[in-house]
């Protein structure tokens, strides 16, 4: 049942664990790699993260690399237990459990994911492959614009550094950063309305353009077939249901979060059951879902609602 106190996300100088290491690299190779990943997002956001070594420490992401059957994969429906080579590379958790996940069956390297004709298998990039999946562990679904890290085919096409969509998101939930000294200077002289791209990269807390995706990296998709805007104050708990009561036998129902199809439920976050949907509205579940009515292989409806957070009053207001 979604509801209830939990940590909406990680703080923002979070704890990082590595608890086991890749068969293919060793540990320094492995945790350089895991500290460029972090990286990627501590240089465009305020988070701070620190490593922590010891066998008891507590932290809030933990990392490890297994094989086929680990932790609670046999009986927990929130992730698959692993393929063996290629398939699934590795698969995170969305925040407060902050754990990522990587096959051990795979050929894990420091550079750029590669075929090798010599042993027959992919190297597969592990700042890159940590990067994406460091993504969900902060709170980031998957991105619809192609170019960004949160894409799901970025694996294959090779996706490195994070694009604009990545660092909107990233800045939506944790705040922005400006990363230049001079950011005043660049303000007073108007940048902000004459160079609002370039002050949006740069800039953005200076110029109150955090949560403003840049109009010219933007790709907006139009909005589903009846869709219905919700604006909600936050925490509170939505519900959906799929299809009509006047059905004469229970239909087949998908459900899709911005395009993408949700497989499972998310605790703290999304219940599904059959033709009803729940989740409980934050920075992370804000979208539009759909869920679509299949007969005999066609889908016969469908139906959206776009989900808005309230903007919170001030506590001076």
């Amino acid at each position: 049942m979604i509801g209830g106190p939990f940590r909406s996300h990680p703080p923002i100088k979070p704890l990082v664990q590595i608890i086991n290491y890749p068969n293919t690299l060793n540990k320094e190779e492995t945790r350089k790699a895991i500290s460029v990943a972090f990286t990627k997002w501590s240089d465009v956001s305020p988070l701070t993260f620190s490593e922590v070594t010891e066998p008891n420490a507590t932290a809030d992401i933990v990392i490890g690399f297994y094989t086929f059957n680990h932790t609670d994969c046999w009986w927990s429906p929130l992730h698959p237990c692993f393929d063996g080579l290629n398939g699934e590379l590795a698969h995170a958790f969305l925040p407060p459990r902050g754990e990522i996940h990587f096959d051990n069956h795979e050929f894990w390297i420091l550079g750029k994911s590669r075929f090798s004709w010599k042993q027959g298998v992919w190297l597969n990039d592990l700042v890159q492959v940590a990067a994406h999946e460091i993504g969900h562990a902060l709170g980031l679904w998957h991105s619809r614009n192609p170019k960004a890290l949160m894409h799901p085919n970025a694996t294959y096409t090779g996706q490195r550094n994070l694009a604009q969509d990545d660092i909107w998101g990233i800045q939506r939930l944790y705040g922005c950063l400006d990363k230049k000294r001079v950011c005043d200077s660049w303000a007073r002289l108007g940048f902000c309305e004459r160079r609002k791209s370039f002050m949006k990269k740069n800039c953005p807390q200076r110029c109150n353009l955090c949560y403003e995706p840049l109009e010219a990296e933007a790709t907006p998709t139009p909005p589903p077939d009846n869709v219905k805007v919700k604006l909600v104050p936050r925490g509170k708990v939505i519900g959906f249901r799929c299809g009509t009561k006047n059905l004469r036998s229970p239909p087949k129902v998908s459900w899709y979060k911005d395009g993408e199809q949700l497989l499972t439920s998310v605790p703290g976050y999304i219940v599904m059951k059959e033709r009803d949907l729940r989740i409980i509205a934050n920075e992370f579940n804000e979208g539009v879902y759909t869920c679509r009515i299949h007969r005999r292989g066609n889908v016969v409806s469908a139906n959206s609602w776009a989900i808005r957070l309230k903007p919170e009053q001030s506590s001076n207001s």
